[in-house]
Protein backbone atom coordinates (compact mmCIF):
# COMPACT_ATOMS: atom_id res chain seq x y z
CA UNK A 1 0.00 0.00 0.00
CA UNK A 2 1.59 3.53 -0.71
CA UNK A 3 1.96 6.36 1.53
CA UNK A 4 -0.91 8.05 -0.27
CA UNK A 5 -3.22 5.61 0.19
CA UNK A 6 -2.55 5.01 4.03
CA UNK A 7 -2.59 8.96 4.34
CA UNK A 8 -5.90 9.11 2.61
CA UNK A 9 -7.38 6.22 4.82
CA UNK A 10 -5.86 7.68 7.94
CA UNK A 11 -7.10 11.28 7.16
CA UNK A 12 -10.66 9.45 5.82
CA UNK A 13 -11.12 7.13 9.19
CA UNK A 14 -9.78 9.78 11.79
CA UNK A 15 -12.64 12.99 10.70
CA UNK A 16 -15.03 9.66 9.47
CA UNK A 17 -15.12 8.82 13.77
CA UNK A 18 -15.31 12.63 14.44
CA UNK A 19 -18.06 13.38 12.16
CA UNK A 20 -20.13 10.22 13.35
CA UNK A 21 -19.40 11.38 17.20
CA UNK A 22 -20.85 14.53 16.10
CA UNK A 23 -23.64 12.89 14.07
CA UNK A 24 -24.25 10.73 17.35
CA UNK A 25 -24.20 13.17 19.56
CA UNK A 26 -26.65 15.87 17.84
CA UNK A 27 -28.78 12.64 17.62
CA UNK A 28 -29.06 12.53 20.99
CA UNK A 29 -30.04 16.00 21.70
CA UNK A 30 -32.40 16.17 19.76
CA UNK A 31 -34.16 13.03 21.07
CA UNK A 32 -33.36 14.78 24.23
CA UNK A 33 -35.21 17.89 23.60
CA UNK A 34 -38.47 15.79 21.79
CA UNK A 35 -38.33 14.09 25.12
CA UNK A 36 -38.55 17.26 27.42
CA UNK A 37 -40.93 18.96 25.41
CA UNK A 38 -43.10 16.29 25.51
CA UNK A 39 -43.03 15.88 28.55
CA UNK A 40 -43.48 19.43 29.32
CA UNK A 41 -46.60 19.38 26.84
CA UNK A 42 -48.13 16.26 29.08
CA UNK A 43 -47.40 18.14 32.13
CA UNK A 44 -49.32 21.69 31.17
CA UNK A 45 -51.84 18.71 30.00
CA UNK A 46 -52.18 17.33 33.21
CA UNK A 47 -52.16 20.98 35.25
CA UNK A 48 -55.01 21.90 32.86
CA UNK A 49 -57.21 19.04 33.86
CA UNK A 50 -56.20 19.88 37.20
CA UNK A 51 -58.01 23.48 37.26
CA UNK A 52 -60.58 22.67 35.08
CA UNK A 53 -62.33 19.66 36.95
CA UNK A 54 -61.26 19.80 40.42
CA UNK A 55 -60.44 23.39 41.16
CA UNK A 56 -63.30 25.91 42.52
CA UNK A 57 -64.83 27.46 39.21
CA UNK A 58 -64.96 23.19 37.85
CA UNK A 59 -66.45 22.10 34.83
CA UNK A 60 -68.46 19.18 34.52
CA UNK A 61 -66.25 15.53 32.91
CA UNK A 62 -68.66 15.02 30.10
CA UNK A 63 -67.98 18.86 29.33
CA UNK A 64 -64.17 18.51 29.82
CA UNK A 65 -64.26 14.99 27.54
CA UNK A 66 -65.83 17.55 24.60
CA UNK A 67 -63.72 20.01 24.98
CA UNK A 68 -60.44 17.82 25.22
CA UNK A 69 -61.67 15.35 22.23
CA UNK A 70 -62.34 18.57 20.20
CA UNK A 71 -59.02 20.34 21.05
CA UNK A 72 -57.02 21.09 17.71
CA UNK A 73 -53.62 20.31 20.15
CA UNK A 74 -54.74 17.20 21.26
CA UNK A 75 -52.04 14.47 21.77
CA UNK A 76 -51.49 11.62 19.98
CA UNK A 77 -52.99 8.60 22.21
CA UNK A 78 -53.57 10.80 24.73
CA UNK A 79 -55.32 9.57 28.20
CA UNK A 80 -55.23 11.80 31.58
CA UNK A 81 -56.71 9.78 34.70
CA UNK A 82 -57.33 11.14 38.38
CA UNK A 83 -57.20 9.45 41.49
CA UNK A 84 -58.26 10.62 44.79
CA UNK A 85 -56.34 10.03 48.13
CA UNK A 86 -58.70 6.45 48.51
CA UNK A 87 -57.06 5.51 44.98
CA UNK A 88 -60.24 5.90 43.52
CA UNK A 89 -60.87 6.66 40.12
CA UNK A 90 -62.27 10.23 39.94
CA UNK A 91 -61.53 10.80 36.13
CA UNK A 92 -60.79 8.96 33.19
CA UNK A 93 -60.56 10.32 29.44
CA UNK A 94 -61.93 6.94 28.00
CA UNK A 95 -59.28 5.83 26.44
CA UNK A 96 -57.57 3.18 28.35
CA UNK A 97 -54.29 2.75 26.91
CA UNK A 98 -52.19 2.79 30.65
CA UNK A 99 -52.94 0.84 33.57
CA UNK A 100 -51.35 2.30 36.91
CA UNK A 101 -50.57 0.45 40.25
CA UNK A 102 -50.64 1.41 43.50
CA UNK A 103 -46.77 1.76 43.61
CA UNK A 104 -47.20 4.36 40.89
CA UNK A 105 -49.56 6.33 43.00
CA UNK A 106 -47.66 6.41 45.99
CA UNK A 107 -44.12 7.37 44.15
CA UNK A 108 -45.99 10.09 42.65
CA UNK A 109 -47.53 11.28 45.83
CA UNK A 110 -43.95 10.87 47.61
CA UNK A 111 -42.02 12.91 44.79
CA UNK A 112 -44.75 15.45 43.91
CA UNK A 113 -43.81 14.93 40.23
CA UNK A 114 -42.56 11.80 38.01
CA UNK A 115 -41.42 11.10 34.68
CA UNK A 116 -41.52 7.40 33.11
CA UNK A 117 -41.81 5.35 29.81
CA UNK A 118 -43.73 2.24 29.24
CA UNK A 119 -42.89 0.92 25.69
CA UNK A 120 -43.78 4.35 22.95
CA UNK A 121 -45.56 6.20 25.62
CA UNK A 122 -44.68 8.79 28.04
CA UNK A 123 -46.23 9.20 31.25
CA UNK A 124 -46.29 12.30 33.11
CA UNK A 125 -47.80 11.83 37.02
CA UNK A 126 -48.21 14.97 39.70
CA UNK A 127 -49.54 15.46 43.05
CA UNK A 128 -52.76 18.16 42.56
CA UNK A 129 -54.00 20.04 45.41
CA UNK A 130 -57.02 21.83 45.36
CA UNK A 131 -56.75 23.04 49.11
CA UNK A 132 -59.19 20.21 49.95
CA UNK A 133 -57.37 17.33 49.47
CA UNK A 134 -54.64 16.31 46.74
CA UNK A 135 -55.32 14.78 43.70
CA UNK A 136 -52.98 12.13 41.58
CA UNK A 137 -53.45 13.43 38.05
CA UNK A 138 -51.38 11.29 35.16
CA UNK A 139 -51.58 12.58 31.68
CA UNK A 140 -50.20 10.24 29.09
CA UNK A 141 -49.28 10.38 25.32
CA UNK A 142 -47.07 9.35 22.15
CA UNK A 143 -45.30 11.39 20.70
CA UNK A 144 -45.57 10.43 17.30
CA UNK A 145 -44.65 13.22 15.17
CA UNK A 146 -41.52 13.86 17.49
CA UNK A 147 -40.21 10.58 17.07
CA UNK A 148 -40.70 10.59 13.57
CA UNK A 149 -38.88 13.72 13.23
CA UNK A 150 -36.07 12.50 15.55
CA UNK A 151 -35.87 9.37 13.26
CA UNK A 152 -36.23 11.51 10.17
CA UNK A 153 -33.13 13.53 11.52
CA UNK A 154 -31.17 10.70 12.30
CA UNK A 155 -31.63 9.29 8.37
CA UNK A 156 -30.38 12.42 7.33
CA UNK A 157 -27.34 12.62 9.83
CA UNK A 158 -26.30 8.96 8.26
CA UNK A 159 -26.93 9.85 4.45
CA UNK A 160 -24.62 12.83 5.15
CA UNK A 161 -22.31 10.82 7.38
CA UNK A 162 -21.79 8.47 3.80
CA UNK A 163 -21.85 11.36 1.34
CA UNK A 164 -19.02 12.77 3.35
CA UNK A 165 -16.91 10.19 3.89
CA UNK A 166 -17.02 9.95 -0.03
CA UNK A 167 -16.13 13.40 -0.36
CA UNK A 168 -13.52 13.40 2.36
CA UNK A 169 -11.72 10.07 0.20
CA UNK A 170 -11.97 12.14 -2.64
CA UNK A 171 -10.47 15.20 -1.12
CA UNK A 172 -8.17 13.61 1.25
CA UNK A 173 -6.76 11.84 -2.21
CA UNK A 174 -6.36 14.99 -3.47
CA UNK A 175 -4.35 17.17 -1.14
CA UNK A 176 -2.14 14.16 0.45
CA UNK A 177 -1.45 13.65 -3.75
CA UNK A 178 -0.79 17.57 -3.76
CA UNK A 179 1.66 17.33 -0.03
CA UNK A 180 3.78 14.19 -1.34
CA UNK A 181 4.31 16.23 -5.02
CA UNK A 182 7.22 17.13 -3.84
CA UNK A 183 8.72 13.95 -2.65
CA UNK A 184 7.70 12.22 -5.72
CA UNK A 185 10.12 15.19 -7.34
CA UNK A 186 13.12 14.43 -5.10
CA UNK A 187 12.76 10.85 -6.22
CA UNK A 188 12.98 11.70 -9.50
CA UNK A 189 16.43 13.61 -8.89
CA UNK A 190 17.45 11.33 -6.44
CA UNK A 191 17.33 8.45 -8.90
CA UNK A 192 19.34 10.97 -11.75
CA UNK A 193 22.42 11.11 -8.64
CA UNK A 194 25.11 8.39 -9.27
CA UNK A 195 28.24 7.77 -8.25
CA UNK A 196 29.35 9.20 -11.53
CA UNK A 197 27.71 12.56 -10.91
CA UNK A 198 27.92 13.20 -7.03
CA UNK A 199 27.93 17.02 -7.62
CA UNK A 200 24.45 16.74 -8.61
CA UNK A 201 22.65 18.38 -5.78
CA UNK A 202 18.79 18.54 -5.23
CA UNK A 203 16.81 22.07 -5.35
CA UNK A 204 16.56 23.67 -1.94
CA UNK A 205 13.17 25.43 -1.49
CA UNK A 206 12.85 28.67 0.83
CA UNK A 207 9.64 27.54 2.91
CA UNK A 208 12.02 25.92 5.46
CA UNK A 209 9.15 23.30 6.02
CA UNK A 210 10.27 19.59 7.23
CA UNK A 211 10.63 18.30 3.52
CA UNK A 212 13.26 21.42 3.05
CA UNK A 213 15.34 20.35 6.06
CA UNK A 214 14.69 17.28 4.43
CA UNK A 215 16.66 18.07 1.02
CA UNK A 216 19.55 19.96 3.35
CA UNK A 217 20.85 16.93 5.16
CA UNK A 218 20.60 14.57 2.13
CA UNK A 219 22.66 17.58 0.05
CA UNK A 220 24.40 17.47 3.06
CA UNK A 221 25.20 13.88 2.94
CA UNK A 222 26.09 14.01 -0.14
CA UNK A 223 28.45 16.29 0.16
CA UNK A 224 29.90 14.14 2.56
CA UNK A 225 30.24 10.55 0.13
CA UNK A 226 31.50 13.42 -2.50
CA UNK A 227 34.57 13.97 -0.22
CA UNK A 228 34.73 10.36 0.75
CA UNK A 229 34.73 8.78 -3.08
CA UNK A 230 37.04 12.15 -3.74
CA UNK A 231 39.37 10.87 -0.88
CA UNK A 232 39.28 7.30 -2.13
CA UNK A 233 39.70 8.15 -5.27
CA UNK A 234 42.95 10.35 -4.37
CA UNK A 235 44.05 7.58 -1.88
CA UNK A 236 43.89 4.81 -4.45
CA UNK A 237 45.75 6.66 -7.08
CA UNK A 238 48.51 8.01 -5.11
CA UNK A 239 48.89 4.60 -3.01
CA UNK A 240 49.04 2.33 -6.13
CA UNK A 241 51.91 5.34 -7.26
CA UNK A 242 53.64 5.16 -4.07
CA UNK A 243 54.13 1.79 -3.56
CA UNK A 244 54.72 1.35 -7.43
CA UNK A 245 57.96 2.61 -7.22
CA UNK A 246 59.71 0.53 -4.18
CA UNK A 247 58.00 -2.65 -5.88
CA UNK A 248 59.79 -1.44 -9.61
CA UNK A 249 63.06 -0.92 -7.85
CA UNK A 250 62.69 -4.40 -5.74
CA UNK A 251 62.19 -5.88 -8.58
CA UNK A 252 64.60 -4.20 -11.07
CA UNK A 253 67.24 -5.07 -8.28
CA UNK A 254 66.46 -8.44 -7.87
CA UNK A 255 66.21 -9.09 -11.76
CA UNK A 256 70.16 -7.70 -11.92
CA UNK A 257 71.01 -9.64 -9.36
CA UNK A 258 69.82 -13.08 -11.37
CA UNK A 259 71.20 -11.82 -14.86
CA UNK A 260 74.73 -10.78 -13.48
CA UNK A 261 77.38 -13.21 -12.30
CA UNK A 262 78.13 -11.50 -9.12
CA UNK A 263 80.53 -11.68 -6.00
CA UNK A 264 78.77 -12.60 -2.65
CA UNK A 265 79.80 -9.28 -1.14
CA UNK A 266 77.90 -7.45 -4.18
CA UNK A 267 74.82 -10.02 -3.83
CA UNK A 268 74.61 -8.89 -0.23
CA UNK A 269 74.97 -5.24 -0.54
CA UNK A 270 71.95 -6.09 -3.47
CA UNK A 271 69.94 -7.78 -0.34
CA UNK A 272 70.54 -4.76 2.18
CA UNK A 273 69.32 -2.68 -0.51
CA UNK A 274 66.30 -4.93 -0.90
CA UNK A 275 65.79 -5.34 2.55
CA UNK A 276 65.45 -1.90 3.06
CA UNK A 277 63.12 -1.22 0.42
CA UNK A 278 61.11 -3.85 1.79
CA UNK A 279 61.42 -2.23 5.38
CA UNK A 280 60.06 0.78 3.32
CA UNK A 281 57.30 -0.45 1.54
CA UNK A 282 56.55 -1.98 5.10
CA UNK A 283 56.60 1.62 6.69
CA UNK A 284 54.74 2.79 3.81
CA UNK A 285 51.63 -0.23 4.57
CA UNK A 286 51.66 0.53 7.79
CA UNK A 287 51.25 4.06 7.47
CA UNK A 288 48.07 3.74 4.94
CA UNK A 289 46.51 1.06 7.17
CA UNK A 290 46.78 3.81 9.77
CA UNK A 291 45.55 6.56 7.51
CA UNK A 292 42.69 4.26 6.63
CA UNK A 293 41.59 3.51 10.42
CA UNK A 294 41.71 7.61 10.90
CA UNK A 295 39.14 8.56 8.37
CA UNK A 296 36.67 6.29 9.83
CA UNK A 297 33.69 8.06 11.66
CA UNK A 298 34.39 9.35 15.11
CA UNK A 299 31.62 7.26 17.05
CA UNK A 300 33.45 4.02 15.59
CA UNK A 301 36.59 5.19 17.42
CA UNK A 302 36.36 4.58 20.89
CA UNK A 303 37.31 6.90 23.36
CA UNK A 304 38.53 7.12 26.60
CA UNK A 305 40.41 9.67 29.64
CA UNK A 306 43.84 10.52 28.42
CA UNK A 307 46.22 12.18 30.34
CA UNK A 308 48.16 14.31 27.73
CA UNK A 309 51.23 15.07 30.06
CA UNK A 310 51.68 11.67 30.91
CA UNK A 311 51.30 10.63 27.10
CA UNK A 312 53.82 13.07 25.86
CA UNK A 313 56.50 11.90 28.78
CA UNK A 314 56.22 8.45 27.25
CA UNK A 315 56.34 8.94 23.91
CA UNK A 316 59.71 11.25 24.52
CA UNK A 317 61.46 8.48 26.09
CA UNK A 318 59.73 6.02 23.49
CA UNK A 319 61.95 8.26 20.95
CA UNK A 320 65.03 8.30 22.82
CA UNK A 321 65.73 4.94 22.92
CA UNK A 322 64.72 4.54 19.03
CA UNK A 323 66.17 7.58 17.80
CA UNK A 324 69.04 8.29 20.16
CA UNK A 325 70.45 11.31 18.04
CA UNK A 326 67.24 13.20 18.50
CA UNK A 327 67.11 15.67 21.08
CA UNK A 328 63.30 16.62 23.14
CA UNK A 329 62.82 19.38 24.88
CA UNK A 330 59.52 18.92 26.77
CA UNK A 331 57.96 21.76 28.85
CA UNK A 332 54.83 21.42 30.69
CA UNK A 333 53.04 24.62 32.12
CA UNK A 334 54.23 23.82 35.47
CA UNK A 335 51.27 25.42 37.44
CA UNK A 336 48.75 22.75 36.15
CA UNK A 337 51.19 19.81 36.04
CA UNK A 338 49.72 16.98 37.41
CA UNK A 339 45.94 17.64 37.47
CA UNK A 340 43.28 16.86 35.27
CA UNK A 341 43.52 20.30 32.99
CA UNK A 342 45.81 17.49 30.62
CA UNK A 343 43.04 15.13 30.45
CA UNK A 344 40.36 14.94 27.52
CA UNK A 345 38.49 12.30 25.80
CA UNK A 346 39.81 10.59 23.19
CA UNK A 347 41.70 7.44 21.74
CA UNK A 348 45.15 7.22 23.49
CA UNK A 349 46.68 4.95 20.30
CA UNK A 350 45.60 7.53 17.59
CA UNK A 351 46.75 10.41 20.02
CA UNK A 352 50.49 8.52 20.35
CA UNK A 353 50.48 8.10 16.53
CA UNK A 354 49.81 11.48 16.15
CA UNK A 355 51.97 12.96 18.33
CA UNK A 356 54.89 10.45 17.66
CA UNK A 357 54.43 11.46 13.86
CA UNK A 358 54.84 15.50 15.01
CA UNK A 359 58.40 14.89 17.02
CA UNK A 360 59.71 12.74 14.30
CA UNK A 361 59.05 14.76 11.55
CA UNK A 362 60.04 18.01 13.55
CA UNK A 363 63.29 15.96 14.36
CA UNK A 364 63.71 14.65 10.61
CA UNK A 365 64.10 17.62 9.41
CA UNK A 366 66.06 19.48 12.41
CA UNK A 367 69.94 19.88 11.37
CA UNK A 368 70.83 18.92 15.09
CA UNK A 369 67.65 17.05 15.71
CA UNK A 370 66.30 18.76 18.45
CA UNK A 371 62.79 19.35 19.30
CA UNK A 372 60.78 21.65 21.59
CA UNK A 373 57.68 19.96 22.87
CA UNK A 374 55.39 23.07 24.89
CA UNK A 375 51.91 21.81 26.38
CA UNK A 376 49.93 24.86 27.60
CA UNK A 377 46.42 25.31 29.09
CA UNK A 378 43.93 27.58 27.88
CA UNK A 379 40.14 28.06 28.91
CA UNK A 380 38.50 25.55 27.46
CA UNK A 381 41.19 23.99 25.21
CA UNK A 382 44.73 22.38 25.56
CA UNK A 383 47.55 23.56 23.38
CA UNK A 384 50.78 21.76 22.12
CA UNK A 385 53.22 23.26 20.28
CA UNK A 386 55.98 21.54 18.68
CA UNK A 387 58.78 23.62 17.11
CA UNK A 388 61.93 23.11 15.16
CA UNK A 389 64.87 24.89 13.38
CA UNK A 390 65.23 22.95 10.28
CA UNK A 391 64.53 24.59 6.39
CA UNK A 392 61.60 26.37 6.05
CA UNK A 393 58.13 25.36 4.74
CA UNK A 394 57.68 27.10 1.56
CA UNK A 395 54.10 29.48 2.00
CA UNK A 396 52.67 28.16 -1.03
CA UNK A 397 53.82 24.62 0.16
CA UNK A 398 51.82 25.22 3.85
CA UNK A 399 48.57 24.14 2.29
CA UNK A 400 49.28 20.69 0.62
CA UNK A 401 51.44 19.24 3.48
CA UNK A 402 48.34 17.84 4.88
CA UNK A 403 47.28 16.35 2.20
CA UNK A 404 48.11 12.36 1.32
CA UNK A 405 51.90 11.53 -0.30
CA UNK A 406 52.37 15.55 -0.58
CA UNK A 407 55.37 16.69 0.32
CA UNK A 408 57.20 19.97 0.26
CA UNK A 409 59.97 20.87 -1.30
CA UNK A 410 62.03 21.06 1.36
CA UNK A 411 61.87 17.50 2.09
CA UNK A 412 64.25 16.53 -0.45
CA UNK A 413 66.91 14.35 0.57
CA UNK A 414 64.74 13.10 3.37
CA UNK A 415 63.08 9.72 3.52
CA UNK A 416 59.06 9.61 4.05
CA UNK A 417 56.31 9.20 1.65
CA UNK A 418 53.82 11.85 2.50
CA UNK A 419 51.65 9.90 4.77
CA UNK A 420 52.51 10.95 8.96
CA UNK A 421 51.23 14.89 8.58
CA UNK A 422 47.82 13.73 6.51
CA UNK A 423 47.34 10.45 9.40
CA UNK A 424 48.21 13.38 11.84
CA UNK A 425 45.58 15.77 10.54
CA UNK A 426 43.19 13.38 10.29
CA UNK A 427 43.76 12.37 13.86
CA UNK A 428 42.86 15.54 15.28
CA UNK A 429 40.44 16.33 13.21
CA UNK A 430 38.98 12.88 14.92
CA UNK A 431 39.54 14.67 17.86
CA UNK A 432 37.35 17.80 17.28
CA UNK A 433 40.84 19.79 17.60
CA UNK A 434 42.60 21.83 15.25
CA UNK A 435 46.45 21.87 13.14
CA UNK A 436 48.09 24.70 11.67
CA UNK A 437 51.85 25.00 10.91
CA UNK A 438 53.66 28.57 11.02
CA UNK A 439 57.00 28.41 9.10
CA UNK A 440 59.92 31.34 8.47
CA UNK A 441 62.98 32.07 8.13
CA UNK A 442 63.89 33.84 11.82
CA UNK A 443 61.28 31.51 13.61
CA UNK A 444 61.91 28.58 12.37
CA UNK A 445 58.98 25.90 11.94
CA UNK A 446 56.52 25.27 14.24
CA UNK A 447 53.08 23.40 14.33
CA UNK A 448 50.55 24.11 16.76
CA UNK A 449 47.59 21.33 18.03
CA UNK A 450 44.60 22.65 19.55
CA UNK A 451 42.81 20.43 21.58
CA UNK A 452 39.29 20.57 23.26
CA UNK A 453 39.58 19.15 27.07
Amino acid sequence: MSLRTRLTLLFTAIVSVLLALFCGLLFKLADQYREHQFQERLLAEATTAGHLLLSQERIGPTLYKLLDKNHLTVLPEEEIIIYNTQNKLVYESGTDYLTLTPENLNHIRQSRRAVWKEANREIVGILFNDHQQPFVIVASAVDTYGTRTVMNLGKLLGVGWCVMIGLLLLAGRFFVGRMLRPISRINRQIDAITASNLSLRLPEESQGDELTRLVQRFNRMLSRLEEAFRLQRSFVSSASHELRTPLTAITGQLEVSLLADDEPDELRATLRSVLEDVRGLNRMANGLLALANASMDASAVPMAPVQLDTLLEQIRLEFQRIQPTYTIYLNIDSNTKGTPIWQMMGSEALLRTAFFNLLDNGGKFSPDRTVWVQLTSQDAAIQLTVHNTGSVIAPDQLAIIFSPFQRGRNATGHPGHGIGLALTERIIKLHQGQIQVDSSVDAGTTFTVILPH
